[in-house]
């Protein structure tokens, strides 16, 4: 991934929002990883995969992405083999996040800035309803998080 506008310290803050960085629970309500990634997050990321993965199977039966992207609505079928390696791997994971920030970052607050207040909302709440209210428990978390990184520095 060549254009990364998320910080370190900013991933960090996401994982320990979505997860408390646990990567012992590989999913939940159809959210995995460390950053818990859905299947949709995933593919408007651009589905990226694991070194050698080409797998993009559901249960070991390949099938063509685009096709079945543009046919299937998403909570129809069950996730690729090929999405949960990635989203379960935090570098892959990351990398995801990168993709998702770079094609739809935007100033979710309002404050005419583009940083990672800004990508917590569009994590939490997607690319179209990143301008909404953060949930208060994610909201805050992630802000203390990023006061903790901003006092570090």
């Amino acid at each position: 991934v060549a254009n990364k506008p998320v910080t370190e310290d900013c991933l960090e803050c996401l994982c320990e929002t979505q997860s408390g960085c646990n990567a012992s629970a590989i999913c939940v309500n159809g959210a995995c990883g460390i950053f818990r990634i859905t299947l949709g997050f995933w593919t408007e990321s651009g589905q990226l995969t694991l070194p050698n993965d080409t797998s993009m199977s559901v249960d070991g039966k390949c099938f063509d992405r685009v096709i079945d992207t543009l046919l299937l609505p998403l909570f129809v079928h069950p996730p690729s083999a090929a999405f949960t390696n990635c989203v379960n791997d935090p570098y892959c994971a990351a990398n995801t996040i990168q993709n998702y920030m770079y094609k739809y970052g935007q100033d979710c607050n309002g404050d005419e800035l583009i940083n990672c207040e800004d990508y917590g909302a569009l994590h939490k709440l997607g690319n179209l309803n990143c301008r909404a209210e953060l949930p208060y428990s994610f909201a805050k978390v992630f802000k203390r998080c990023l006061k903790r990184k901003q006092q570090v520095a």
